[in-house]
């Protein structure tokens, strides 16, 4: 209740302050991501356990934050931003740490081990995948300047080249799953099939994060083209 209503506080008539906030929470989730494919790498289920905990805590501080970011978002016509849009980013960045708290739970959960042969290409993945949410907290970071410049002037530049740069990162990303897809087709038939179907499932929300990440950038272009 304190935090929500400490976020609540911050608006002024403007949602830029908190969608920072929660992008920044949301990003914090997801960068945790690599540091707990490590620990599962290397088998220490304990520190698994503990990195999943504290992501499960962020998870829940950035739903804090989006709830009274909600609740505080003015119904105005005289917002920098149309409400709807505003609206629709939140969802996208709690996506962000609802996928991170998702991958690390279940992973936690069902005790999933990284085949040997795979390691490598998921620690890639997973890296690339979290450069892409932080590329896109980049984005969200500039609204502030973008609504101070009313959108235009050499700011705009500044944004459009993070998001080119984000458009960049998000091909890599798919260009690494598809690999690692193909690396764990070949050995696949070398451990169990439920394993492997959980494993697949992983790699999908791994995807996933890299491309909700994408569509935060093409939800501030689209705010860039009003």
């Amino acid at each position: 209740m304190v935090m929500r209503s400490s976020i609540t506080s911050m608006f002024a008539g403007s949602p830029v302050k908190p969608l920072q906030k929660h992008m920044e929470k949301a990003c914090r989730c997801a960068g945790q991501l690599p540091v707990f494919f490590a620990a599962v790498a290397k088998k220490d289920f304990e520190q698994a356990k503990t990195i999943q905990k504290a992501i499960a805590g962020m998870e829940g501080e950035a739903d804090d934050i989006k709830i009274a970011l909600r609740m505080g978002l003015p119904n105005s016509l005289f917002m920098p931003m149309p409400r709807e849009q505003v609206l629709d980013i939140v969802r996208l960045q709690d996506k962000i740490a609802n996928i991170s708290e998702d991958i690390a739970g279940t992973m936690v959960g069902r005790k999933m081990q990284i085949p040997e042969p795979v390691v490598d290409a998921f620690a890639a993945f997973v890296e690339c995948a979290v450069e892409a949410a932080n590329q896109a907290k980049s984005a969200i970071n500039e609204l502030d300047e973008l609504v101070e410049t009313g959108f235009r002037g050499r700011e705009l530049s500044v944004v459009e080249e993070i998001i080119e740069k984000l458009e960049k990162i998000e091909s890599r990303a798919d260009k690494l799953e598809k690999k690692l897809r193909r690396d764990l087709f070949e050995i696949e038939k070398d451990y169990p099939p439920l394993d492997m179907m959980f494993l697949y499932r992983i790699i999908n929300w791994i995807g996933k994060l890299a491309d909700v990440s994408h569509q935060v950038g093409g939800r501030i272009q689209l705010l860039m083209a009003r």
